[in-house]
């Protein structure tokens, strides 16, 4: 369960809406109850006066008190319960939104060596099914839980008043034993049942996206037709446990409604001993047992969600190991930097896990307001090398510090998004004449001015409405409008040709002004003004 708790820790920052959401649920649960007791007690009041009437005895009824009862329990049941949907589905959203917020900058803050560890099929289950297996936690395991212990012991105490205090016990200890039948009860009987199942399920959702991805080599190798028939065997494995744990879930479903009708049969029996003694009236005799029948409604809820808490916990469980954050060991804050340096690695090794070290013993200076060029060819470590240097990478050994850092990776990231929200990234606060601009100066301000929704045009995923030269100019201003001093540029001209690269990179002069920049380029002719080059080999 420790799994959970920072996912918690997360739900319960909205304190004020899971308490309102609270409440419309146990006032729908409390109409409904209410709805069948007094239904139930003018009932029986009606066949008694009726049974008097025809004995040719004298009797009165009170036809408005009840009536007025009934409908006001019908109409805040419905209300109640419409509220209830849109006020917590609402809830359930805005939950959802804190948890992948909150799931995305761990994600930003660990290595990516750390992300690079699952394929896409996996991340994608990630950011899918453990994410929805946590954002429900609270509408369909903690609310109606403690929803039920509190109906409970209302019932409880509606059984001491009507009745006495040793019914009401009675009735206590078979709901009590009924409430841990469909709770703890059922998480023992399926939580390593559930969380097998989670794993399995996720390897089989991996193994479809992958049999999809490669359908067009396993149909070069002949293997199509095998392929598919392991994953219709590893389908229904995972069906044949999902109803293994259906039927444990059902068995204790139907063990909690026995021990409420029984309590139900407690009442009417003991009820009847009163009735003969003259303590209660017959319609006060059944409108006990037919509320304690109403609970079962709100104890049908738990088995279901308690049969996935094991599922939900691995899912937890996932997203804690595989998003951790890592501390950045190597990196130190910028208060230790010697005076007027804005980059300092010493004694450093660039390692990815399982292959030999790309560099040992790589020590760096940069002072501030200097401009480093890196060239190395396609292999020679320099996307790794310019990860370690943006903190983004820990080293394997040595030391790193560094002052706040905007870095441009080599691949263009573009979000599916308009134009403005993609640029944004970068000073949150620019206005749409500094947007303009630095489209001016990476010569979009006309492309996009055209476009009937100019700053606001969507740029498609990933991008896709734009070339590739455009994109990774959109992705290049994106970082000139970050005030960061110290600007890391991975190939920052990729996709440009000669003469668009010249002007640009003159333009840049001006852009980088007071900057620390470190470029790194395959060659010469792709780098910005520099004022010394470093050369990689290897």
């Amino acid at each position: 369960m420790r799994d959970l708790k920072p996912w918690l820790d997360l739900i319960f920052k909205r304190p004020g809406r899971l308490v309102v959401g609270g409440f419309l649920i146990f006032a729908t649960l409390l109409s409904g109850i209410g709805l069948l007791a007094v239904s139930g007690w003018f009932i029986t009041e009606t066949a008694l006066v009726g049974l008097l009437l025809a004995a040719g005895v004298a009797a009165t009824i009170n036809l408005y008190v009840p009536g007025g009862a009934i409908r006001f329990f019908a109409v805040s049941r419905t209300v109640f319960r419409y509220l209830e949907r849109v006020y917590n589905h609402d809830t359930v959203l805005r939950l959802l939104t804190d948890i992948r917020v909150a799931l995305f900058q761990r994600l930003s803050r660990a290595s990516p060596v750390r992300r690079g560890e699952l394929s896409g099929a996996q991340w994608l289950s990630r950011l899918t099914s453990d994410v929805d297996a946590l954002d429900t936690l609270y509408l369909r395991l903690i609310a109606p839980t403690a929803l039920a212990g509190l109906v409970t012991l209302l019932v409880v105490v509606l059984a001491g008043v009507l009745f006495n205090i040793g019914t009401a016990l009675l009735v206590s200890l078979l709901l009590v034993i009924a409430l841990v039948i469909a709770t703890a009860g059922v998480y023992l009987r399926t939580w390593r049942l559930a969380a097998r199942q989670s794993d399995r399920q996720e390897e089989l959702r991996t193994a479809v996206i992958e049999h999809i991805e490669g359908f067009s080599e396993l149909t070069a190798a002949g293997r199509t037709g095998k392929h598919a028939a392991w994953l219709m065997r590893q389908a229904h494995q995972v069906t044949s446990e999902q109803a293994k744990a259906d039927t444990r879930v059902g068995w204790h479903l139907a063990g909690s409604h026995l021990f409420v009708n029984l309590s139900a049969v407690l009442a009417l029996w003991a009820g009847f001993a009163l009735f003969q003694s003259g303590s209660v009236s017959g319609p006060v005799l059944v409108l006990l047992p037919i509320a304690l029948l109403g609970l079962a409604e709100v104890y049908a809820m738990l088995p279901d969600a308690f049969g996935k808490l094991g599922a939900t916990v691995a899912s937890a469980a996932r997203l804690n190991r595989d998003c951790r954050e890592e501390e950045q060991a190597a990196a130190t804050s910028s208060s230790e930097l010697p005076p007027n340096t804005a980059l300092l690695a010493e004694n450093i090794a660039v390692k990815h896990d399982g292959y030999v070290p790309l560099f040992t013993r790589f020590n760096l200076r940069i002072e501030d307001g200097e401009r480093i060029g890196i060239l190395g060819h396609s292999g020679s470590g320099k996307s790794s090398l310019a990860d370690v240097l943006a903190g983004l990478l820990l080293t394997a050994q040595g030391s790193l510090t560094q002052k706040d850092c905007v870095y441009l990776t080599q691949k263009t990231v573009l979000f599916e998004d308009t134009l403005r929200a993609n640029l944004l990234l970068g000073s949150p606060e620019a206005s749409d004449t500094e947007l303009w601009s630095i489209l001016e100066q990476m010569e979009l301000a006309e492309r996009f001015a055209t476009e009937p929704d100019q700053l606001d045009t969507w740029l498609g995923s990933a991008g896709s409405r734009l070339s590739g030269g455009e994109a990774r100019r959109v992705a290049l201003a994106r970082v000139l409008l970050n005030p960061a001093p110290l600007v890391i540029l991975d190939e920052p001209f990729t996709g440009l040709d000669a003469e668009t690269r010249a002007r640009i990179s003159k333009r840049m002069e001006t852009l980088l002004e007071g900057k620390t920049v470190v470029s790194l380029a395959h060659g010469p002719d792709a780098l910005p003004g520099t004022d010394r080059v470093i050369y990689l080999s290897g």
